[in-house]
């Protein structure tokens, strides 16, 4: 999203060059890394200078077992800066990549990827954007499965930390064959004491950023 300036650019082509034409040198000899680093904002507040965590609760078998996951990665689109944390949050666009989806089980990571967002239409990405209605409300636009679909959400400012919690329906993103994808290949970690296999359409999240 952030563009490498002309300078870093010029930088690393002639790092570049100068490690090509050393081609002959001693196999032992170290090479050197040059990273580039994403600059931050300098807004008073800024969602991209935050700390974002981006939690969700998903359920499973009729008793309704919650199993707890988070996104590891976000990227701010547009937005994202203010003079205050509710200002900053405003009309922030974002995108969160679902290879960064975690839930403490490798396997269950790898199942929900493939077989519940994989089954979607160009859903490597979920993106949105959150916008701030009232002193406790707001509603969020997330488009997943080719589909934008608003939710609403509550929220609570304290010191300079943001915390918002929602629930959204997977079915009104038209994903019921994903979640019958997932539900199959889980059919038995789904399967309660009543020996039915059940996976629940909607999913609790939990969003917070510390400033």
């Amino acid at each position: 999203m952030k563009k490498i300036s002309i300078i870093s650019f010029l930088i690393i082509a002639t790092a570049f060059n100068f490690s090509a034409c050393k081609s002959e040198a001693k196999k032992e000899e170290s090479k050197e890394t040059i990273k580039v680093e994403t600059p931050k904002s300098t807004a008073a507040f800024a969602v991209v200078n935050a700390t974002n965590d981006i939690k969700f609760t998903a359920y499973k078998t009729t008793d309704k077992v919650g199993v707890a996951g988070w996104f590891k990665k976000v990227e701010v689109l547009s937005g994202g800066e203010g003079m205050s944390v509710k200002e900053a949050i405003n009309n922030t666009e974002f995108s969160i990549p679902v290879s960064s989806l975690m839930t403490k089980d490798t396997s269950r990571d790898y199942k929900i990827q493939k077989f519940f967002f994989g089954v979607m239409e160009n859903t490597a990405l979920l993106s949105g954007k959150l916008m701030i209605t009232d002193d406790t409300a707001g509603i969020a636009e997330i488009k997943m499965n080719g589909i934008t679909k608003e939710v609403p959400f509550t929220y609570t400012i304290v010191d300079k930390t943001f915390s918002m919690t929602s629930t959204m329906d997977v079915t009104n993103w038209k994903a019921t064959k994903a979640l019958a994808s997932l539900n199959k290949i889980c059919e038995l970690l789904h399967t309660g004491a009543d020996g039915v296999s059940k996976t629940w359409s909607d999913v609790s999240l939990n969003i917070t950023s510390t400033f």
